[in-house]
């Protein structure tokens, strides 16, 4: 705040007695002082763009609770100040810089609250005449012990000195004072209400006057310390100062450095870390409270002081229970549960030992829905620990991971020391959710960081740069997820073990909707367990027509649709309360609407030309008809349906593969002459790729050109080489069941994938005919309805290789060098 004279604006204002009213939480202006001010909320906005309109002119009160955002009118104090704003300047966000200079006091007689901010009817509280003698005297001793306290306290600058020893009028100098030195809202609202100035600078001298008082009495504390102390414990002398100040204020109450000391010493921090938290809360004893290097100083203890040093939560190593518990909360996934069974197994030998095992770290990698998430949860429980989840979709900074150096205030711990600051326990289960959508830019490399923590032979010394030191994760049971394996870089995925969390079958999700879902949602809706029936074909009905994905994310929402629906029927007395409904084929479409999905996609009878392939999304496998059409031309190959390059790629080495077998199939050699030939894949919007269409491709290519159906019962998966082995894929299990939902009887897979029939459900294995194929001569046989002359000619051939290698004379090799 600054002094300034200029002409009095009430001179031409002198009828004004409703004016804008510009409310603050924790500032007080008084008359004939200019303040800077920052308004920010629409309410003030709209008041000073209404002083400016009106005649510059608007009053200025505070809280009376400073907690309040939002005052009425009764929240505000009676007594405020008029002021008249020289300057307007508008800031980046939409704030106002308002400059404006205190003109006197006023008293509120009335706020309006009907427009966007208040209007308050006001009139002026006129300073009360004053004996000119005792003003004078008044005024020489204020001055005479404004010079006392400033001698003892450098708060006052040496140009408010020189106004204060200029100034005559009491009113002037009371107000100068107070804008300089008192800082308590509360006692500056006090000194505003008081119109009388002799009154304000004697309530202004008592306070210089007290202290000096203090001032003294610490020269005094000072004094007796050095007696105290000899040459040896000097280096003791400020801890011992600030001890005999808080013993004169009152014992020992509040010592809170004191307090920080101790919980230092019994926190079990290790020897490394006390010493460094001393030094820290020396640093921060010799700090002034306001400074902001103290707040951080500070901040940085207490978050070291909150973080588990040594305290465990003990397992639960009964195997039994543990496997209860897993079965109780989820269905299937029994190679993941297998996997925490033989961890606590081995926990529990190693304790038995007193050795200790760094604790793997487990990636549940699937498709969104299928339970990752909530599976990391059931584990923690399982084993009897603490839980926490750290979610890292979109997270592009290294220092989230790592935090941030203590350069700055409001530097903060990474998110891997958070999680341990909240799970309050060295030992915790945290699932880092998500470790496929992990970005980076400018910032860093967050994956970089990870490095570290998820490497269980470096993350018992893992530093994070807001903490300055090693902390032990070492103990720590680390669970990521992710959708993508392959979008996780190598580095970080090979630090940790893969366990495929896979679509469920029908089967599984009937059980686990009839277990879990349909048990929550009608809790959820205040219905009881026993007000709604679902037959199992119904059940199957409602996943087959309203849901399309691996997990059973969208079933919960068809369920919950239902349970409100029949909660809706309730409420409006359509039904009994204490009933039970019975949910009928037409009940489901009645509440759930036209089914979303057709079950089997219509490929009609045998056809030329028309393969069905398998591939994988993020919702499971499905199902891809690939369709190949002939006409004449000059060769062209097209190719549509958003395939990606791996899978036009595939499609060139089908068709080399036709061209290459033209003699046993009896296709025309010159086919590629007089032809052009479109190869088509359904769902054209969906982007597509991977090599697992080639035998696909292959055998819709031959189909064509040897005008020859392909049986539409049998769906086929494989990669395929220009010699036409058919070469292993992925994702076996998500494609045999999406070929089993849409009703295909038999499927076509590479020899190499005969090793994964055991991850494939059993009902699955016994309602469809599964070949394996080593050659696409083998899939031609099995896919392709031949006739009598073409199944002759065509026979199962292996790689051609020459039998004879021709020799090079050493002369003709030397002609050839020359």
């Amino acid at each position: 705040m600054r002094q300034h004279r200029v002409a009095d604006p009430r001179a031409e204002h002198d009828t004004t007695d409703e004016v804008p009213l510009l409310p603050f939480r924790n500032i007080v202006v008084f008359p004939r002082n200019v303040v800077t001010l920052q308004v920010g909320r629409p309410r003030s906005i709209h008041a000073v763009e209404e002083a400016m309109i009106t005649g510059r002119m608007i009053a200025i009160t505070a809280h009376r609770d400073q907690d309040i955002d939002d005052p009425r009118p009764s929240d505000l104090f009676d007594v405020a100040t008029l002021g008249s704003i020289l300057t307007v300047d508008r800031q980046p966000g939409g704030n106002l810089q308002v400059v404006l200079e205190g003109i006197g006091r006023i008293r509120l007689l009335d706020i309006q609250n009907k427009r966007p901010f208040f209007m308050a009817t006001v009139e002026e509280i006129e300073e009360p005449s004053v004996d000119p003698d005792e003003a004078a005297a008044m005024v020489r001793h204020i001055q005479e012990l404004t010079l006392r306290y400033s001698e003892t306290n450098s708060e006052l600058s040496t140009e408010v000195l020189d106004m204060v020893q200029r100034a005559s009028n009491p009113g002037h100098l009371a107000d100068l004072l107070a804008t300089q030195v008192i800082k308590e809202v509360p006692r500056r609202q006090e000194l505003l209400e008081i119109a009388d100035p002799l009154h304000r600078l004697e309530r202004l001298g008592a306070l210089f006057a007290s202290e000096l008082e203090i001032a003294e009495l610490d020269r005094k504390i000072k004094d007796r310390i050095h007696k105290e102390m000899d040459d040896t414990q000097r280096q003791y002398y400020l801890t011992k100062q600030l001890e005999i100040i808080q013993n004169e204020l009152g014992g020992d109450e509040g010592n809170e450095y004191q307090q920080l000391r101790t919980k230092i010493q019994e926190s079990g921090i290790p020897a490394y870390a006390q010493e460094k938290l001393q030094r820290e809360l020396t640093r921060l004893e010799r700090m002034p409270s306001v400074s902001a290097e103290s707040t951080v100083v500070r901040t940085y203890i207490e978050t070291m002081l909150a973080l588990p040093w040594g305290e465990q939560t003990e397992d639960r190593i009964d195997l039994g229970e543990a496997e209860e518990i897993l079965d109780q909360d989820h269905y299937g996934l029994e190679e993941v549960k297998e996997r925490i069974v033989e961890f606590l197994a081995v926990r529990s030998l190693t304790q038995e030992h007193g050795t200790f095992t760094a604790a793997q770290i487990l990636c549940l990698a699937g498709p969104p829905g299928v339970g990752k998430t909530s599976l990391g949860r059931s584990i923690a429980e399982a084993m009897g620990r603490k839980f926490v989840r750290v979610s890292l979709g979109g997270v592009r900074d290294e220092a989230e991971i790592r935090g941030h150096r203590r350069t700055y205030i409001g530097a903060m711990p990474g998110r891997i020391i958070s999680a341990m600051k909240t799970a309050e326990s060295m030992n915790p289960v945290i699932l880092l959710d998500e470790i496929d959508k992990l970005a980076s830019d400018y910032r860093g490399d967050p994956t970089a960081a990870m490095l570290e923590v998820l490497d269980p032979e470096q993350n018992s010394h893992f530093t994070d740069h807001y903490l300055d030191m090693p902390y032990n994760l070492s103990q720590v049971l680390f669970i990521t997820t992710a959708n993508y394996v392959n979008q996780i870089p190598r580095p970080l995925r090979d630090r940790m073990e893969m366990l495929e969390v896979t679509g469920y079958t029908e089967d599984e999700k009937i059980e686990i909707a009839r277990r879990h879902l349909l048990r929550r949602q009608l809790e959820a809706s205040g219905l009881p367990e026993s007000a709604v029936e679902i037959a199992p074909p119904i059940w199957r009905q409602l996943i087959r027509d309203y849901t399309r994905e691996a997990g059973v994310r969208g079933l919960d929402r068809e369920v919950a649709r239902l349970c409100r629906k029949i909660a809706t029927l309730i409420v409006r007395g359509k039904t009994d309360r204490d009933g039970k409904i019975t949910i009928t084929r037409e009940r489901l479409e009645e509440f759930l609407g036209p089914k979303k999905y057709g079950f089997e996609q219509d490929l009609g009878g045998s056809q030329v030309g028309l393969a069905i392939g398998l591939w994988t999304t993020e919702i499971g496998g499905e199902i891809i008809p690939v369709e190949v059409a002939t006409m004449p031309g000059r060769g062209n190959l097209t190719i549509t349906g958003q395939a990606g390059d791996v899978m036009q790629e595939s499609a060139r080495a089908a068709l080399s593969y036709a061209r290459s077998r033209a003699e046993e199939l009896k296709i025309d050699k010159d086919f590629q002459e007089k032809l052009d030939l479109h190869i088509h894949l359904a769902e054209g919007a969906t982007p597509k790729d991977g090599p697992s269409a080639g035998i696909t491709m292959a055998t819709a290519l031959i189909s064509a050109l040897t005008q020859r159906p392909i049986r539409n019962d049998t769906a086929m998966t494989g990669e395929i080489t220009l010699r036409g082995r058919v070469l292993g894929i992925g994702g076996l299990r998500d494609k045999a069941l999406a070929a089993h939902r849409h009703g295909l009887k038999r499927l076509i897979a590479p020899i190499d994938n005969q090793r994964d029939m055991r991850e494939i459900p059993q009902n699955v294995r016994e309602e469809m005919e599964f070949i394996f194929a080593s050659s696409m001569d083998d899939v031609i046989q099995a896919a392709i309805m031949l006739d009598v002359e073409q199944a002759d000619h065509l026979q199962t051939m292996q790689d051609r290789v020459f039998t004879t290698v021709p020799k090079i004379q050493p002369d003709a090799v030397d002609a050839l060098g020359r």
